[in-house]
C-alpha cells in the first residue's frame, strides 16, 4: 500500500516555510536523486527536534512533470487554470518544484529549509520563499477562522489522497494548488463587523455559520460551499497560512485533493459567480498574485526515484 506524505493531512502548525523552485537545464537526474533522499532528511530533523512537530510536503509542478518523470503521469494532472473576469484575476505561474516545511518552531523551519536547499544544490533556482505563521486560533488576517469546513478524521484522507481505484500508479498522492493572496486590510478594516460577516456568511468572533436563508449569494461560503449533482458537498483539504509583515499581508492558500476538479470548480465560482453574476465579494479585498498546480506523490514513489 502506498504511504502518503504525512504533511498532507497533518494538523496545523505554528510556522510554515514554502519554497518554490525552477529546475536548471540538464539537472533532472541530480534532482531525482536528491528528492529520493528528502524524506529521510525530514525524518532526521523531525527526530532531532521532536517537540517541534516537523512535517513536510514535496510536489512536482504540472508543467515540469513529463520532463521529471516520463514513464507515467497522474491521470488528472493539468496546469493551473488561469481565470479572469473584470478586475478579478487568478494568475497562473509555472513552478517546477514545491517544498512545504511546517513546524511549531521558526528556527527549525529555517534549519530544515537550509538543509533542503543544500541537498538540491545547484540543480534548482529558488524563485520564491514565503514564511507563514499561525494567527491567533487559526484565523486569517481578516480576523475570520480559516479552514472551518475542512474534512476531519479519516475523511481528510478520503478527500485529500488519490485512491488505488482512481489511479493505481499514483495512489497515496495528492493534487496540490497554491495561491499567494495579498490582502488590502486597510480597505477591509473600513467595513463594520456585520458587513465583514456578510462577506463570509459567518460570525467573526464565534465562528458561527449563517443559516441558509441569511447567506448572501456573494458571500465566500456561498461561492465555495458547492454541491455535486447528487447533493453531496464538494470538498478540498486546506492547509493555508497567513504571511506578511507590516507593509504586506495576505494568505498563502494551499489545497490538497484527490482530484483537481473541486478546486477548479470553487475558483470558477468565486471569480465568475453563478448564473446571475454573483461573484465572491471577498475578492474586493484580496488579490491572488500567484497560482500554480502540482502533484505530491507518495513516499513510495519518492523513494524509488533513486533506482
Amino acid at each position: 500500500m502506498a504511504r502518503e506524505q504525512f504533511g498532507i493531512c497533518a494538523e496545523p502548525n505554528l510556522h510554515g516555510s514554502y519554497l518554490l523552485f525552477n529546475v536548471l537545464d540538464d539537472k533532472n537526474d541530480h534532482l531525482r536523486q536528491a528528492l529520493s533522499r528528502l524524506p529521510a532528511l525530514l525524518d532526521k530533523y523531525a527526530d532531532r527536534f521532536s517537540e517541534a512537530n516537523l512535517i513536510g510536503v514535496f510536489a512536482i509542478g504540472a508543467g515540469y512533470w513529463d520532463e521529471f518523470y516520463s514513464k507515467a503521469r497522474p491521470k488528472e494532472l493539468t496546469n493551473f487554470p488561469l481565470m479572469a473576469c473584470e478586475d478579478r484575476i487568478a494568475p497562473a505561474n509555472n513552478y517546477d518544484l514545491y517544498i512545504e516545511i511546517r513546524s511549531d518552531r521558526l528556527d527549525v523551519n529555517h534549519i530544515v529549509s537550509t538543509k533542503v536547499c543544500a541537498l538540491l544544490d545547484n540543480s534548482v533556482e529558488l524563485v520564491e520563499q514565503v514564511r507563514a505563521f499561525r494567527f491567533l486560533d487559526g484565523r486569517d488576517l481578516t480576523g475570520f477562522v480559516d479552514g472551518t469546513e475542512n474534512p476531519r478524521g479519516q475523511h481528510r484522507r478520503n478527500i485529500a489522497l488519490v485512491s488505488e481505484d482512481d489511479d493505481e500508479h499514483f495512489s497515496g498522492g495528492s493534487y496540490l494548488h497554491i495561491q499567494r493572496y495579498r490582502h488590502n486590510l486597510n480597505l477591509w478594516n473600513t467595513l463594520e463587523v456585520k458587513a465583514q460577516e456578510d462577506v463570509f456568511s459567518r460570525t467573526k468572533i464565534d465562528n458561527e455559520e449563517y443559516s441558509t436563508e441569511n447567506k448572501l449569494p456573494t458571500s465566500h461560503i456561498k461561492r465555495t460551499g458547492l454541491k455535486d449533482e447528487n447533493g453531496n458537498s464538494i470538498e478540498i483539504l486546506r492547509q493555508s497560512m497567513p504571511y506578511g509583515d507590516i507593509k504586506h499581508q495576505g494568505l498563502f492558500f494551499v489545497s490538497y485533493c484527490q482530484s483537481p476538479k473541486p478546486f477548479e470548480m470553487m475558483l470558477k465560482s468565486m471569480i465568475f459567480g453563478d448564473e446571475d453574476g454573483h461573484f465572491d465579494h471577498m475578492l474586493k479585498y484580496t488579490q491572488a498574485e500567484t497560482g500554480a498546480a502540482f502533484f505530491a506523490p507518495s513516499l513510495n514513489f519518492l523513494e524509488k526515484l533513486a533506482d
